[in-house]
């Protein structure tokens, strides 16, 4: 039979270390999975302390650069002993040892080998020899025989008896050790012993054999745990070992500047008990993860928890998803102005919700959807929330991955400020889905086929959220005009925190990669006076900006769908009619409907007789008759107020006309049982 290459003993090794390896075939994490050995893998010879091979080889093996795997010299004078009855002495050579490494027949069956066993070993060595260079035999050799304990290779036996590489040995250590090759589980004392003849036999410094006794005295020669190589996406390993995978789509450069700026941030926040964060970045285009950081590793004591698949509440980062249906669905325009102010939403049963804005202000009746948005607004969102339905956004973020959303009863109103718990992974996708124009497909963390993507928000809508999103101007009402959101290039985000400040965010999205990052405590304890803008949004920004040149990130072409209307944008078929007629207006006394207003939700009430239920429509003085239109319908002269029944569900656009057929003023509604 052909004996085995070097190299393919080599690749068979069985490490007792998982590697995980990123994107371009570097390891990128790697961690113990098999706990009856240790053995981190293949060390080069040239990566050896020459000490320490000069020392293996007068130890075990003097003649080993001489003979050709079989030191006739040494076992003679080993056959010689046993007929004189005289202890037995070591005869295997380095060369007859590797083949007993490698071939399990030549493993002793009893307590030793037996004459045939010992006559085989020979023969293999012999062989082996003529396969082999002697560097390869002396590289497997220390590669693969035990040291100490559980410890297996130079490699692992240098790092859990002394934290160090191979190369970094030391006289000393590489005297222990090479004691240690004959007798791995000799005690302290014995092992001293050997290492001090040793040292006499090789002719060291008569001080070696003390300094050998002064650094066992230190520190034993019992193993000690030692961390991995290298550990920079352990919970991303975690996932994909799970799933027997060892390939990853994740960049090792990304992934490495991601955790240092995260472990920066939480080191800047220490002051206001935040103590840890995480974050995701993905590829807009593919899907695929560059950067999964779970936590902050070893800067925090909860830093096993994976806080990319941890679910906490999302605050206000779920708001762009509710107005994208109100967009969608012709209810609401980036323009409509929804009303700032108090409001009590009854609960049933006495209960009731009233929601206030972060800054604890009001702003009026003079917000449009766009500013209250970009600024956060909280009325206006549980407004929105009413007009569309919980359903339709319980509807909309199960279309977008979010997994395990809980029927609309149990959220309520609250729904439109966060209370859902959701996961860094599924919020990060959702907003991957506003960057690829509303298309939404699952985040790829192995090497595979892409998946064809389902559209879940229209175009129109998700480029005018993304619009809004990047609109530094509209969100200075809650930011001003100079935030972490503010980035020298095109970027649409939005940050959210959860109650009591418990959770915070900050996703967003450029031409080419979505970022997400949470920060926080995963024990629940809240942050003490921390924001959207001062936790997680300054990492956001920092990891935007390493991944982006100025100047080469681009903001998005508007589709066809939509229209630039009065500096906004609108879906096609909801801007305003009456561009051409301000100046006919003023003539007309600025004719304008006073009630309803833009974008107002009317609800029928069940108990009342629908003809007891009347609105009542009115406007402002003019010169010219009008009349009212509603949905093409004429109703009235508008000559004072106008009483409407409201007999059925749906939405309304009420027009004010002149005799001429000119659109004076419009305003769309909604009414809802």
């Amino acid at each position: 039979a052909n004996y085995p290459t070097f190299q393919e003993v080599k690749s068979r090794l069985a490490s007792s270390e998982s590697r995980l390896y990123d994107r371009h075939g570097e390891i990128i994490n790697e961690q113990r999975t098999n706990f009856r050995i240790r053995h981190i893998g293949w060390t080069p010879l040239s990566d050896i302390s020459p000490a320490l091979k000069k020392l293996v080889i007068l130890s075990e093996d003097k003649r080993f650069l001489e003979h050709h795997g079989v030191d006739w010299i040494a076992l003679a004078g080993a056959a010689k002993s046993y007929l004189f009855g005289k202890a037995a002495r070591g005869a295997s050579t380095i060369s007859m040892q590797v083949a007993g490494l490698l071939n399990d027949s030549l493993k002793p069956k009893r307590r030793r080998r037996g004459f045939s066993q010992k006559w085989d070993q020979i023969e293999e060595a012999r062989r082996l020899e003529k396969a082999w260079t002697k560097d390869q035999i002396l590289e497997t050799y220390l590669n693969l025989i035990s040291f100490r304990g559980e410890l297996k290779g130079i490699a692992t036996a240098s790092k859990g008896l002394f934290g160090k590489i191979p190369s970094g040995l030391n006289q000393e250590e590489a005297l222990l050790l090479s004691a240690l090759v004959r007798a791995p589980g000799a005690t302290d004392a014995m092992v001293i012993q050997r290492a001090c003849r040793l040292a006499e036999l090789s002719k060291l410094s008569e001080g070696a054999c003390e300094r050998v006794k002064i650094l066992v005295a230190k520190q034993g020669l019992f193993p000690k745990p030692f961390a991995p190589a290298i550990a920079l996406a352990p919970h991303a390993a975690r996932v994909l070992m799970g799933e027997g995978a060892d390939h990853s789509t994740l960049d090792r450069k990304i992934q490495g500047k991601v955790l240092q700026i995260l472990r920066q941030q939480v080191l800047s926040l220490r002051a206001k008990n935040v103590t840890n964060a995480a974050a995701l970045v993905v590829d807009n285009k593919t899907g695929e993860v560059l950067a999964y950081v779970g936590s902050v590793g070893s800067l925090s004591k909860d830093g096993e928890v994976d806080g990319v698949q941890a679910k906490r509440q999302a605050g206000s980062t779920l708001k762009p998803f509710l107005y994208s249906v109100a967009l969608e669905r012709r209810y609401l325009t980036a323009a409509s102005k929804l009303n700032d102010s108090v409001t009590n939403i009854s609960l049933g049963s006495g209960a009731v919700y009233r929601p206030r804005d972060f800054d604890q202000e009001y702003h009026g009746d003079d917000v449009t959807l766009r500013m209250a948005l970009a600024s956060s607004l909280n009325v206006p969102a549980v407004r929105t929330l009413q007009l569309i339905g919980v359903e339709k956004l319980v509807e909309r973020m199960n279309g977008l991955g979010f997994e395990q959303i809980r029927s609309e009863e149990y959220y309520g109103p609250s729904l439109a400020l966060g209370t859902a718990d959701v996961t860094l992974w599924e919020l990060v996708n959702a907003y991957r889905a506003l960057a690829n124009q509303g298309a939404y497909s699952k985040l790829i963390l192995t090497p595979q086929k892409r998946v064809r993507p389902v559209r879940v928000i229209s175009r129109e809508a998700a480029f005018i959220i993304g619009d809004i999103l990047s609109d530094h101007t509209s969100r200075s009402l809650t930011f001003g005009l100079e935030s972490p959101l503010s980035l020298r290039y095109w970027a649409a985000a939005k940050t959210g925190t959860s109650k009591d400040m418990r959770d915070n965010w900050c996703v967003g999205f450029t031409d080419r990669y979505t970022v997400g990052v949470w920060a926080g405590n995963f024990s629940g304890d809240p942050m003490w006076n921390v924001t959207g803008v001062s936790g997680a949004a300054p990492a956001w920004a920092e990891i935007q900006n390493y991944l982006h040149e100025v100047g080469k990130n681009k903001a998005p072409k508007a589709p066809k769908g939509v229209i630039y209307v009065d500096s906004e944008w609108y879906v096609k078929g909801t801007e305003p009619k009456h561009l051409l007629v301000e100046q006919e207006k003023s003539a007309a006394g600025l004719a304008k409907i006073i009630y309803p207003v833009e974008g107002l939700l009317i609800a029928r009430d069940p108990d009342i007789p629908a003809e007891a239920q009347k609105v009542f429509f009115a406007s402002s003085q003019s010169e010219v008759p009008l009349e009212w239109v509603l949905n093409g319908e004429r109703l009235s002269i508008a000559n004072g107020e106008f009483g409407w029944h409201p007999t059925k569900p749906g939405r309304y656009h009420l027009e004010l006309v002149d005799s001429g057929g000119a659109v004076r003023d419009e305003v769309y509604f909604v009414v809802r049982n």
